[in-house]
């Protein structure tokens, strides 16, 4: 499973909505410049403000209170971030370091690990939000792209069967 900002919150909440219904879960997960605490309580938000050009935390703000319709943006079902993270699959969570939810990835990862969770936190330095999306004209997009697919390749099995079919 992957998605990026708001799709990576709402990948790690179907992740525990599976986990909770007792289903078997993927074999793991990329997680693109998360968007995971819509309580928007992270320093990054203010501390990165000017270093993302892609994101306010006005805009943030906004998107949250469209999306609650009057929740608690602190509710688990909401806001992953505040959930209980045990069970999951194994997670690549990549953020850039100029991006203003630079804190909702660090705090996910921390989260994950905290219940057990296998977890690679990959923080790109001087990028902003989802900049693997940049991947055609920004080095750096295309080497965390290449870092996720070989993320996913080892979790499914991918690797080793490519390797086999190349021997032939």
């Amino acid at each position: 499973m992957a998605g990026e900002s708001a799709g990576a919150g709402l990948a790690v909440l179907t992740l525990a909505a599976i986990g909770r219904a007792g289903l078997p879960q993927p074999a793991s997960a990329v997680l693109m410049s998360p968007w995971t605490d819509l309580a928007g309580t992270g320093d990054s938000l203010k501390t990165k403000a000017d270093v993302d050009p892609a994101l306010t935390a006005e805009a943030i703000r906004v998107r949250a209170r469209d999306y609650l319709g009057g929740a608690d943006a602190a509710d688990p079902a909401v806001s992953p971030i505040y959930d209980r993270l045990a069970g999951l699959p194994p997670l690549l969570i990549q953020a850039g370091s100029h991006e203003i939810l630079l804190d909702d990835a660090i705090r996910l990862a921390a989260r994950a690990a905290h219940d057990d969770v296998a977890v690679t936190l990959d923080v790109a330095p001087g990028v902003p939000h989802v900049f693997q999306a940049f991947a055609a004209i920004l080095d750096e997009g295309q080497a965390a792209l290449t870092r996720a697919g070989a993320f996913l390749r080892q979790h499914t099995g991918t690797a080793a069967a490519g390797t086999a079919a190349r021997r032939e």
